[in-house]
């Protein structure tokens, strides 16, 4: 009698435990031509969707270019750019939707244009080799607050939850590269951004946001890298950012500008700050960066309970800019902001800037609302220096205008200028010049 052969216990639990594997959706089984003159909008939307009516899976982006306008990621679908793979974005506003999300926020009050949109979902994955490309030089800046109106966004999620983007390339944006709205769970891991070929090409935007970890980005800005917001009362919080290369030629690291929640209980660590590799084109900022470290209240929020460290920055004109401000704009039409809001648990430690311009380094609060228990610790800063006579201290009269850290000009300090300030902690500060300063290392007033 020939004996069975028995199959160990492990493996036969392991396979009659595991669940089926995911199916992939290839978009060209959908009919997404690798022809940047086709368009493949309908195709990939397609793949999209029969994804995730099947109850979720892969859809793949093969080797080869694909021209697509705007197309709307679903729950439970894994958007797959394999090696080679790049996303066009379609040079014609006809090809973009207007969508308007029912989340409340300075950014949702009217329809707004993206390559990418999720609202609402969960379960959703972008990962791979390939890249996105939005071709934002195409869309011209028609005024001011245009962003995402007729310059779009590339990728926007706005009250989703367990999102992951990893190791894809995102280049050339409207205007926002990645707004993330009042999302849950959210992993950026290993991605590299370029973005400066329009005016607003942040790097990374997010917004309200809970529960995130943001490791291993690479980014090229105009505008400002990595960037928290508040544009409705939900705050910024429980964020953990570290091991990032950020250029940028405005703010590397920021919290702020709009700020109607706040921010709390945030952590950014590991933060390699470094001038942009291409130096021929500007739209915002300073040529060698504003700031490496700009922390902002303006619109009635709260920061609390926030820590950023060991960062090691090339250039930048005002390395750190702590700002308690009154700008109250509100995030719906028809609100008011009646308050100021606080600055409250602050601590910036390990940090080392070369080759920063003279203006200086501010903490600056308002009469009656100081900045509270900041710590500024192993702090060396070295720049240009040069200035031969006495500064004059700024006024009091810029309390409700967009904060930014050059707006008063050259402080009196070459180190850290502090205004109305409490409980404030200064230990192992070195700031050297390469020219002659005769300014103070620190100038405080109102500063307990």
């Amino acid at each position: 009698m020939k004996r069975l052969q028995t199959i160990p216990f492990v493996i036969l639990a392991s396979f009659l435990m595991s669940p089926a594997a995911a199916a992939d959706y290839l978009i060209t089984d959908f009919g997404a031509v690798a022809d940047t003159t086709v368009l493949s909008t309908e195709a990939v939307q397609r793949a999209i969707d029969v994804c995730s009516a099947a109850g979720g899976g892969r859809v793949v982006v093969p080797t080869g270019g694909y021209k697509i306008g705007s197309i709307q990621l679903r729950s439970h679908v894994h958007l797959h750019l394999s090696h080679g793979a790049t996303l066009y974005g379609s040079t014609d506003l006809a090809d973009y939707r207007e969508m308007k999300s029912d989340y409340v926020s300075l950014r949702t009050q009217t329809t707004t244009i993206q390559l990418i949109y999720a609202d609402g979902v969960s379960d959703v994955v972008i990962d791979g080799y390939g890249e996105i490309d939005g071709r934002g030089r195409a869309f011209k800046k028609l005024s001011w607050n245009d962003e995402g109106i007729t310059r779009p966004h590339l990728l926007r999620f706005i009250q989703s939850s367990d999102i992951v983007v990893r190791d894809v390339t995102l280049r050339n944006s409207g205007c926002w590269m990645q707004h993330y709205l009042a999302c849950d769970r959210l992993q950026i891991e290993g991605i590299k951004v370029f973005n400066r070929n329009n005016y607003n090409n942040d790097a990374l935007d997010l917004d309200g946001c809970h529960d995130v970890v943001v490791r291993g980005m690479i980014s090229d800005s105009d505008d400002d890298g990595i960037t928290l917001k508040s544009t409705s009362p939900r705050l910024c919080e429980n964020i953990r950012i570290c091991d990032c290369v950020v250029s940028s030629h405005c703010n590397a690291i920021k919290l702020g500008t709009e700020t109607n929640g706040g921010f709390r209980n945030i952590s950014i660590s590991g933060i390699v700050v470094k001038p942009s590799a291409d130096q021929q084109e500007k739209f915002f900022g300073q040529w060698r960066g504003t700031s490496v470290i700009s922390l902002e209240i303006t619109d009635g929020g709260v920061m609390e309970n926030v820590r950023v460290s060991d960062i090691v920055a090339e250039g930048t004109e005002s390395p750190i800019f702590v700002w308690l401000g009154n700008r109250a704009r509100p995030y719906q039409a028809g609100t008011t902001i009646d308050h100021i809001g606080s600055i409250d648990g602050v601590t910036i430690s390990h940090v080392m800037v070369r080759n920063a311009g003279p203006t200086g380094c501010s903490v600056i609060g308002m009469p009656g609302h100081p900045i509270s228990h900041l710590t500024l610790s192993n702090i060396s800063i070295h720049h240009a220096g040069g200035i031969q006579g006495e500064v004059p201290v700024p006024g009091e009269d810029k309390s409700a205008e967009y904060p930014e850290a050059t707006m008063f000009g050259t402080f009196p300090a070459k180190g850290f200028f502090v205004r109305h300030a409490r409980n404030v902690e200064m230990r192992d500060i070195r700031i050297t010049t390469t020219s002659d300063d005769v300014r103070p290392d620190v100038v405080k007033v109102d500063v307990e």
